[in-house]
């Protein structure tokens, strides 16, 4: 099997929140450093720096959005999708009662 191959065959690990938070506390807290955590907990580098840059982003050491304005975020999102189907349907649907009623 090819490198490429293995990669595209690797399935997505999921993580606790308690491993997450471990494994931050462990940056942030205790001072250690993310390659050397990473390794240790056997997880990427660029996933514990991502927990980190998340983390201070909620702590508000760093700009960006929180954790909690993200799922907002995406919630509007959904919910500005359904109302704008919404009217798009409404707008047909006016237009062809409109056609009706003049025929």
């Amino acid at each position: 099997m090819s490198t490429m191959e293995q990669k595209r065959a690797r399935t997505r690990r999921s993580f606790t929140d308690e491993f997450r938070r471990d494994a931050v506390a462990m940056v942030l807290d205790e001072g250690h450093k993310i390659v050397d955590v990473a390794g240790r907990l056997g997880i990427g580098e660029g996933t514990l720096g991502n927990w980190v840059r998340q983390e201070r982003t909620d702590r508000g050491e760093r700009a960006g959005l929180t954790t909690s304005e993200r799922s907002e975020l995406a919630e509007l999102r959904k919910e500005n999708a359904r109302l704008r189907m919404e009217r798009d349907l409404l707008k047909r649907a006016t237009a062809f009662w409109v056609k009706e009623s003049g025929q």
